[in-house]
């Protein structure tokens, strides 16, 4: 198959493209700058703002794989025009092309679009594609980590420390990236029409617990998790803000997400087990994650 792929040069992305050509495929993916040359991929030049980059990538593709979004923006505006206008653009090409199938990453926080800025601009963008005239199915990931993620950096180099920093009381699952993108491609191949999945790996972890896996993923076995209030949260927020500007990791949007009880993939919504099934339990994945993260000297 000829699949196109965007986002293909971000954390996810790059894992899909992988499992995309260790299936045999071959892939065309749009990137905003030159890339390396690989085998079997073509990189398009371009964003998703560009109606004709885009239209290049998806001509005569059996699939497209829209992973590209943006997970924080300064305000509306800005997740707007990443998730909302940057999906629309997507579909679009694809309905010109008359592309047979459109696999769209979503994300939970889409399940509760009241809570954040982020989570209501997933769930524009996925109505953007449940009115399309595609075959599409849609994917909302948990948690998505694993080696070549920087999103959950602090809270290791936290649980260094032996501590571990969490939202109040709730639940939270995970997903590791390879398993992600083994059901993004498998999808991409064959996926029903029309249908929505969560996904996660299945264990159904407190933010405490979550803490202390990421405590034994560093080698810490005896680490103390500190549930923080919503004011605490709120006030590190701004802090992180005022330290390191447009690269925080905690942002007063995300705050609003993390305070949620309940960041767990609804079972009525998973995959079926003949189509997909996590493969990467959490302990596993954290220890492989944490070495990604030491060998490159970010622990």
């Amino acid at each position: 198959m000829i699949l196109a792929l965007t986002g293909a040069t971000g954390f996810v992305g790059r894992h899909t493209l992988d499992r995309a050509l260790a299936a045999g495929h071959s892939v065309r993916a749009l990137t905003r700058r030159a890339q390396p040359a690989r085998d079997d991929v073509i990189w398009v030049e371009g964003a998703l703002d560009d109606a004709a980059a885009l239209d290049q990538l998806v001509i005569g593709v059996d699939a497209v794989v829209h992973i590209a979004g943006v997970v924080s923006a300064p305000d509306r505006a800005g997740f707007a025009t990443g998730n909302i206008d940057g999906t629309r653009m997507v579909v679009a090409a694809a309905e010109r092309a008359g592309v047979p199938r459109l696999v769209h990453v979503s994300s939970l926080a889409a399940r509760e679009p009241g809570l954040s800025l982020y989570g209501w601009s997933k769930r524009e963008a996925e109505a953007v594609v449940e009115s399309s005239r595609l075959h599409w199915t849609i994917v909302r990931p948990s948690g998505v980590y694993g080696p070549g993620d920087t999103e959950m950096v602090d809270m290791f180099r936290l649980a260094r420390f032996g501590v571990a920093l969490t939202p109040p009381a709730g639940r939270v699952s995970l997903i590791a990236v390879e398993d992600l993108a083994a059901l993004l491609v498998i999808l991409a191949e064959n996926g029903p029409a029309n249908a929505l999945y969560e996904v996660d790996d299945g264990m159904l972890l407190s933010h405490a617990a979550l803490g202390r896996a990421i405590g034994r993923a560093v080698g810490r076995h005896h680490l103390i998790p500190i549930a923080l209030p919503a004011a605490a949260l709120r006030l590190g927020a701004r802090i992180d803000r005022r330290l390191r500007g447009a690269h925080a990791k905690l942002t007063p949007d995300r705050v609003g997400y993390l305070l949620h009880p309940d960041w767990t993939a609804d079972p009525a919504r998973r995959p079926p087990a003949t189509l997909w099934a996590p493969a990467t339990p959490s302990d596993i994945g954290l220890a492989a994650t944490a070495r990604w993260y030491r060998d490159r000297g970010l622990l």
